[in-house]
Order: C-alpha cells, then sequence, then structure tokens
C-alpha cells in the first residue's frame, strides 16, 4: 500500500499541472467533429469507420459534460493514468524482484516521456489503451485467461497500436516469467485473432476515409517507414536514458547509411542484454514487441511520436530494474527520481500554450515546417505573418504556408490578399479539398457567392467528411433559379 501511494503521488506532483492546460493540435477535431457534439453521439462513435470508438466515447462524454472547458478533458486524461500506474506496480511486483518492479513502475509513472500521452488530450487513446492492457495483463497474472481476452479486446476499441500485447504474452509464458496456470495458449491464439482482425479494420478504415494520416495515405511507403524506424527507436532509447531533446515534432531523415547503422546497433543491443543478461533483456525483448505496431511496416504520417512508448516504458523499465537490482543505489535512485519528475513538471509546463510547445519544437527542428505553421497559429497576427514570411524563404513551395498567410489575412480582415495566397496554395496543391475550401471562405467575403458555393462543392466532393465545407455551404443563401 505504501509503494502505491507514493507512486501515485509521484505522479500527480509530475503531471498535476497538466490540469491547467488548454489544448494543442488535434485535440480540436474533437469540436469539429459533430458526431462528438451530438447527443446521440454515445451511439454514432461505433460506427465502423471509427477505429478507437472506445475513446471517442470518452471525447463525447467530455463534451457532454464538460463542453470546451479543457479541465475535464485533463482530468480524464491524468486519471487514467494513475489507473495505470496502480496497476503497472500491481503486474510488476508479481513478476519482478521487488525493487526491480519499484524502479520499473517509478520509470513508467513519472518519466517525462510519457509527458506527452499524459498532457496531450488527443494521446488519450493511448493512456486508455495502455490501461486496459495493463488490465488483461494483471487478469492473466492471476490466471484469468478469459477476462484477459475481454480487457484486450476493449483496449483495442480504445487504440489499435497494443495489437502487439498477445506476442508479449506468448515471449513471457516461453521465457517462464509469468506464474504457472492453465489454458495459456488458446487464448493466446484468440488475442492474436482480434489483433489480426483490428489490424485488417485500421487498414481499411484509412484506405476509405479521405485524408486519414496513416496506412496507404501517410505519404510513406511501408519499406521506408521501417528503414527510419531504427532511428525513431534508438531516439526512444536515448530520450529514456538520457531525458533531453524531447520534442512533439521530432525530425526523422536519417541518411539511408544511417538508418541501417540504426538497425544494427539496435540488433546488436538486443544480443548483447539477452546474452549477457537473459533477464533483463528478456524485458528489452518486450520493450520492442510492443513498439512494433507503431514501429514497423505500418507507416503513419509522423514517423516519431514520444507517446507511442508509454506503454513500452513499462517493459523498458522492468529491464532497468532488473539490471539495477544487483546493487544498493537506493539514494542515487531517490535522487534520480526526483531529477525526473522535476523534468516532467518542466516538460508539463511546456504543454500549458501552444506557444511554448511549439516554439520549442521549431527549436528542435528549424528545416521543418509543421511548428512553423503551429506556432504562427498561436502568435499575434503580425508576428505570425512574419514568421511565415520568413519560413517561405526556405520553402517557397509549400503550400501550408501560403494557406496559412491566407488563414491569418482573412481573420485580419484582408479577404483579397487572402484570397491570393489560398491561390498559390492551390497552384501548389491543387486537389486539397482543405485548401479549396478556404478559397471559397475567401470569395464568399468578396460577396462572390457562386464561385465560393463551387468551391464548397468540389471540396466535398473531394472529401466529404470535411465538416468546415458543408458548414460553409449550408450558410450560403440558395442559389438563383434557372
Amino acid at each position: 500500500m505504501r509503494a502505491r501511494l507514493l507512486l501515485l503521488a509521484a505522479a500527480l506532483v509530475a503531471f498535476g499541472a497538466s490540469l491547467g492546460a488548454g489544448f494543442h493540435f488535434d485535440d480540436y477535431a474533437i469540436f469539429s467533429d459533430p458526431v462528438l457534439g451530438s447527443p446521440s453521439g454515445w451511439f454514432q462513435v461505433w460506427t465502423p469507420l471509427q477505429t478507437r470508438p472506445l475513446t471517442y466515447f470518452t471525447f463525447w462524454l467530455n463534451r457532454q459534460i464538460g463542453g470546451g472547458d479543457p479541465l475535464g478533458y485533463h482530468l480524464l486524461n491524468l486519471a487514467i493514468h494513475l489507473g495505470a500506474v496502480t496497476l503497472a506496480w500491481e503486474c510488476l511486483r508479481r513478476l519482478l524482484p521487488e525493487r526491480a518492479a519499484l524502479v520499473a513502475s517509478v520509470l513508467f509513472a513519472i518519466h517525462p516521456i510519457q509527458s506527452e500521452a499524459v498532457n496531450y488530450v488527443w494521446a488519450r487513446s493511448i493512456l486508455l489503451a495502455g490501461l486496459l492492457t495493463l488490465a488483461a495483463l494483471h487478469s492473466w497474472i492471476e490466471d484469468r485467461r478469459w477476462i484477459t481476452v475481454v480487457w484486450f479486446g476493449l483496449a483495442l476499441l480504445a487504440k489499435e497500436e497494443v495489437a502487439a500485447f498477445p506476442l508479449l504474452l506468448a515471449w513471457l509464458e516461453y521465457r517462464r516469467v509469468m506464474p504457472k496456470g492453465r489454458q495459456r495458449w488458446v487464448p493466446i491464439a484468440a488475442m492474436a485473432a482480434l489483433s489480426l482482425a483490428a489490424g485488417i479494420r485500421v487498414i481499411w478504415a484509412t484506405t476509405v476515409v479521405a485524408g486519414a494520416p496513416a496506412g496507404v495515405q501517410a505519404g510513406i511507403s511501408p519499406w521506408k517507414y521501417l528503414l527510419e524506424q531504427g532511428f525513431a527507436q534508438l531516439r526512444y532509447l536515448q530520450l529514456l536514458a538520457v531525458p533531453y531533446g524531447f520534442t512533439i515534432d521530432p525530425e526523422i531523415a536519417p541518411p539511408t547509411w544511417l538508418a541501417l547503422a540504426a538497425w544494427a546497433l539496435l540488433v546488436a543491443l538486443i544480443v548483447f542484454v539477452v546474452r549477457r543478461a537473459p533477464s533483463a533483456g528478456t524485458w528489452l525483448v518486450s520493450g520492442f514487441f510492443l513498439l512494433l505496431p507503431s514501429s514497423s511496416i505500418f507507416p503513419a504520417a509522423d514517423l516519431a511520436a514520444d507517446r507511442r512508448m508509454y506503454l513500452p516504458v513499462l517493459a523498458f523499465g522492468a529491464a532497468i530494474g532488473i539490471a539495477l537490482n544487483r546493487f544498493r543505489l537506493e539514494p542515487v535512485l531517490a535522487v534520480a527520481a526526483v531529477i525526473l519528475a522535476g523534468i516532467s513538471v518542466q516538460r508539463t509546463l511546456i504543454w500549458m500554450s501552444d506557444q511554448s510547445l511549439w516554439r520549442e519544437a521549431m527549436e528542435r527542428a528549424p528545416e521543418k515546417i509543421r511548428p512553423k505553421i503551429q506556432l504562427a497559429r498561436a502568435l499575434p497576427a503580425s508576428q505570425g505573418l512574419e514568421l511565415l514570411n520568413k519560413a517561405r524563404l526556405s520553402a517557397p513551395h509549400e503550400p501550408s504556408i501560403a494557406a496559412e498567410t491566407g488563414r491569418i489575412l482573412l481573420g485580419e480582415g484582408q479577404p483579397d490578399a487572402a484570397l491570393e495566397e489560398f491561390g498559390r496554395a492551390l497552384a501548389l496543391s491543387p486537389t486539397n479539398p482543405q485548401y479549396i475550401n478556404n478559397r471559397g471562405v475567401a470569395l464568399q467575403a468578396l460577396g462572390q457567392t457562386e464561385a465560393a458555393r463551387a468551391d464548397f462543392v468540389r471540396a466535398l466532393a473531394l472529401d466529404p467528411k470535411l465538416t468546415e465545407a458543408r458548414d460553409n455551404l449550408a450558410k450560403l443563401p440558395p442559389p438563383p433559379q434557372q
């Protein structure tokens, strides 16, 4: 009981300030989705095209209870993390020596690499899936095999990224980490079938939904994505060992030779640890298993994201705990925990505003365009336009710069200048439905109603789920009778 309370208190210290944060980046999609604002949304979120219905159901609950107040959203994120911390300790103390379990649990609870998952409302899917997967692991340890299958099925409804959990269980059973029990392989096979079904469903959904930032629409081939994931995974391990360099938008663009070298180094690390310290090696491999769904051949638009380490930290932390278990380092570990908690507090403060979050991202990856676009949105209009003008000098053919410039100009009451920028964006990306919609808004502001209507109709033809275009079209007066 004492260890559990200490872990919860430490997690509250590390991430409690998140309750004062606002919304960021993809969080705003919660408010542009009409389903989440509908009284019947609790039912509509379960459509086949929604790959994470359980997470969306919690978003619907937040909107119904608290509307647009970010406190409720962050409160639920923090509560889910605290629940996951409790389950992590209950699982690890049954699988590891007590001191090793405590080290691993502390890392899971307060390590700053967890900051993105806890502080980013949109990352709730990872938190919720992690909580439910830990519930499944706890049931497995307690020899309640088919209850494990139920928990895991719910986890997949929160986020498909935990699909490798059956592989983890099979590996831990093979390595004789789990307590002896009955009915091992049939439940594992059932969970593997659920993972396969979830994977097929995600591939189908991301193929059907226009603009989905994953799968065939991620903008990168599976083999290119796989090649660069070795570098991404090395970055995750570096952040775990040396917690410096965090950002919401990391730059992952290694040359081919360096990407291959990264994979070679990872394989060498795994072989070395498994041979020299088999127990720690078992958990090191487990961590990489948990990374497989997000860091293998299924591409995503973001080549790396710190939040993907949320559940793998449990396994990597176990490997670290086992490696340190032979040493009497309690004072050193206590100081390390205080330092980690302090860095997590600092990371949480970075997440308090869009300006601090995206300014850091721009400093970490000065060549990337997206941090500059996002920072421009957070700055006053004049400063945002100045930043975008500088960005255009280094990337003159980037359509998003023109589109964002037009958006700011439109907000400043300059629709003619905005129309010019939206036209430039469309010249660079002629089939982008958002850019077409933007031009329609500028045309409407200039009184060119029928030209605006044509743009809204075309945007919806390209992306029927573009709510903004549908709303803009509905606001127009009826077309003149022929």
